[in-house]
């Protein structure tokens, strides 16, 4: 057997190898889409979480539409300011002072609270209890039903389910948003965390209809609203909804809502010793 009809294909391969290596070498360099470096300093940045409360796919999409110019260097929620001002040193710009959001819950219906129509065997998943007659066991149908998807969703240990209606710890949440997409009854949203008035509540039915399924509902009867100084709070819809913008968080509207709708209650001012009079010498 002749021992070069062995090496002549193995030459042979190997130098179609070197060739097609080399060819590929270069539409490589051609074809090149160069990175800028600062994605990678971004990224790295970037706390790693890929949550997904920036609005991008992780982390990286989020690097990148920073790096584009696509997002604000404080786009990351789970960063906080921290990561924003080191972001915005790495792309040269100010971070700014993007106000600081946690999540919260929209209803106060609580088992001892809000009525039911049935009572509730089957998997603790709101989305799956929503399939159900009525959209749930919760005689309101606005009513966080409490079977825990939004704990299940938060990563960051930030949601317990206290008495039937979903609780947020607002120095765990950063605000990434997850639970907001995952409540099939959309009553969790991120509101400014220095906002102390906020409204419990997400009813838009009739005051006569809330009353029937739930003791501490809104009940629009717009006290609130002409009580308040700054016009910061009108009923939209049967339901009171706040204007953060003109909102000075007084806690007016708080202390006049007849139902408890409303946080930011202050405490009533202590009333002034009265003074008492002295006795006349005679």
């Amino acid at each position: 057997m002749d021992i070069m009809n062995i090496i002549n294909p193995i030459i042979s391969i190997g130098g179609l190898g070197v060739v097609l290596g080399a060819g590929l070498g270069y539409a490589g360099k051609l074809f090149a889409v160069e990175e800028d470096p600062k994605l990678g300093e971004v990224l790295e940045a970037l706390p790693g979480a890929n949550c997904g409360g920036c609005g991008f796919p992780g982390c990286g999409g989020c690097a990148a539409a920073i790096v584009a110019g696509t997002a604000p260097v404080n786009a990351c929620p789970v960063g906080g300011a921290a990561v924003a001002a080191k972001i915005g040193s790495i792309m040269g710009i100010e971070a700014g002072s993007a106000e600081p959001t946690a999540a919260f819950v929209k209803c106060q219906g609580t088992c001892d609270i809000a009525k039911e129509k049935y009572t509730y065997f089957g998997l603790d998943d709101c989305t799956m209890a929503m399939q159900l007659a009525g959209g749930g066991a919760k005689s309101c149908t606005y009513g966080c039903l409490g079977l825990g998807s939004c704990k299940k969703a938060c990563a960051f240990d930030a949601i317990e389910i206290v008495n039937g209606i979903a609780v947020i710890d607002k120095d765990k949440c950063v605000s990434c948003g997850k639970c907001v997409s995952t409540c099939p009854k959309h009553i969790i949203e991120l509101l400014p965390v220095k906002k102390k008035v906020k409204v419990q509540c997400s009813s838009k039915d009739m005051g006569k209809n809330v009353n029937a399924v739930c003791s501490a509902g809104c009940i629009a009867c717009k006290i609130c609203e002409k009580n308040c100084p700054f016009d910061a709070i009108h009923v939209v819809d049967n339901l009171a909804v706040i204007d953060y913008d003109k909102c000075k968080a007084c806690g007016i509207c708080a202390n006049k809502c007849p139902k408890g709708v409303l946080t930011g209650k202050k405490p009533a001012a202590p009333k002034a010793d009265t003074p008492v009079a002295e006795a006349k010498s005679e």
